[in-house]
């Protein structure tokens, strides 16, 4: 593991922090943590409460019509009304001054900032638009409200609200329980969601001496049972078109072991960042349904905080949240956090222990200079990266190398010169637009002068020196 890398540039901090109160257990647990939080980071906390007047004030209007015969005379219902009237419009905001009453004089006393926040309107979508169109950067809130019934983990508005919050949201889900107190669980799976977490939890593991264990899940078994499924519905004739055995023996020797590197290879980017944050972590490597296993190792740790992306890798565009994280969000029994901030590690680091280069591909970078084949092999493993490849061969080489060229060039153009790894790479030192563009027809209208349709690095370097005097005249 490498130990000589700079500090990581993403320093996560909480600056605003929203916290959702109705003076339920979660939520004066909910209290506590925020101010712990906001202490840490010099934060800003704003208290919000949502009250419902328009519900209340159409549910008593449907009401009126069963109410006893004597409430109905004319005069007495007016009366009613205007009793009603009364406690929606400052009855309900009572019992929101009341509910914000509780975390100011906390606030007082560890010197954090507090703003009060009064919301009416339905109670989910108010704190949502809340929370996703003023700044804030997390969100605290408690797993169940005043109107939770025996059993249940997770209340409604929880559930509604999470799914919908573009921002960092906490849930609290043990009243008797600080956060403080640690561990830290993080589950990575190579998404930027969930390496931004991992800093997160980081930086709140320095703040508060706790230690964070990290785990990364996979599942053998599911191609196991895909193929025994697949083998019970086969014909011998469709098995032979579809080479049934070949396709499980592929499974099981490339495809499982496969995956148990890739995850053994996020945990230990995980622990190289650790080092970058001078902290060092706990890594497992676990096996079963993510979500089930990493549930099963929350109840033997018994952590105080677990951190996981809202969205996994293999997140689209529609979803609002992870499976994974939606099953643990419900069943774990400590806090959760659903990390929205997202982190990239440097290719490098990613390179380092998810990349390999096979020996043709070797082979062929080593007729690339050697001042200039490290810029070379970064672009061809963001190449590779970008399309999912693990194993980098010769043929990715050229590929990258072809598809890294100006794009204009590959459309308008059918007699464009080959570009070798080191030109390229040359190239795109050159400032991005105008610059780049003429460049690269100096470099190519010279390399055709030389009766070359090879651009080599020094092929490059020359056709760059006459497009500079070129510019300069």
């Amino acid at each position: 593991m490498k130990t000589n890398h700079e500090k990581v540039e993403f320093s996560p901090n909480y600056q605003s922090i929203l916290l959702a109160t109705d003076s339920s257990d979660h939520s004066n647990r909910a209290i506590t943590e925020s101010v712990a939080i906001a202490k840490a980071y010099k934060a800003k906390i704003t208290g919000v409460h949502v009250y419902a007047a328009k519900l209340h004030d159409m549910r008593f209007r449907q009401m009126e019509g069963g109410l006893p015969e004597h409430f109905r005379k004319e005069q007495e219902l007016e009366r009613q009304r205007g009793v009603h009237d009364d406690l929606i419009t400052r009855g309900l905001s009572i019992i929101t001054d009341s509910y914000l009453d509780q975390i100011e004089p906390v606030c007082e006393r560890e010197n954090i900032r507090f703003v009060r926040c009064s919301l009416e309107g339905k109670n989910y979508s108010a704190l949502v638009k809340e929370a996703n169109n003023n700044g804030y950067e997390l969100l605290v809130m408690g797993a169940r409200g005043v109107g939770a019934i025996a059993g249940s983990r997770l209340g409604t508005v929880c559930e509604r609200v999470v799914r919908r919050t573009d921002i960092d949201t906490l849930v609290i889900k043990d009243p008797q329980r600080s956060l403080t107190e640690g561990p830290i669980v993080v589950a990575v799976d190579g998404s930027t969601r969930s390496y931004g977490g991992l800093l997160t939890a980081l930086s709140l593991a320095t703040h508060w001496n706790v230690p964070v264990k990290v785990v990364a899940a996979f599942d053998p078994y599911f191609h196991y049972v895909a193929f025994n499924r697949i083998a019970g519905v086969l014909s011998k004739e469709a098995a032979k078109v579809f080479k049934f055995k070949e396709q499980e023996k592929l499974h099981e020797e490339v495809i499982d072991s496969g995956l148990a590197k890739i995850y053994q290879g996020y945990l230990s980017i995980a622990e190289s960042l650790a080092v970058e944050y001078e902290k060092t972590v706990e890594t497992s490597l676990l096996d079963g349904k993510p979500y089930d296993a990493i549930e099963k190792y929350c109840q033997k740790i018994k952590p105080s905080l677990l951190v996981i992306g809202k969205l996994g890798i293999h997140a689209d565009a529609e979803l609002d949240i992870g499976g994974n994280a939606e099953n643990l969000l419900r069943n774990v029994d400590c806090a959760v956090l659903l990390s929205q901030r997202e982190y990239q590690p440097r290719l490098d680091l990613m390179a380092d222990v998810t990349t390999s280069w096979t020996e043709e591909a070797e082979k062929r970078m080593e007729r690339v200079p050697s001042f200039v084949r490290n810029m070379a092999r970064m672009a061809i493993l963001g190449y590779a990266q970008e399309h999912g490849h693990t194993v980098i061969t010769e043929g990715i080489v050229e590929e990258a190398t072809a598809q890294l060229m100006p794009k204009a060039e590959i459309v308008t153009r059918h007699d464009a010169p080959h570009w070798q790894a080191a030109a390229l790479a040359r190239l795109m030192r050159v400032p991005e637009g105008f610059m780049r563009e003429r460049t690269r027809e100096g470099i190519e209208n010279y390399a055709r002068q030389q009766g070359t349709d090879e651009i080599t690095l020094e092929v490059a370097e020359q056709g760059i020196a006459l497009a500079r005097k070129g510019m300069e005249s």
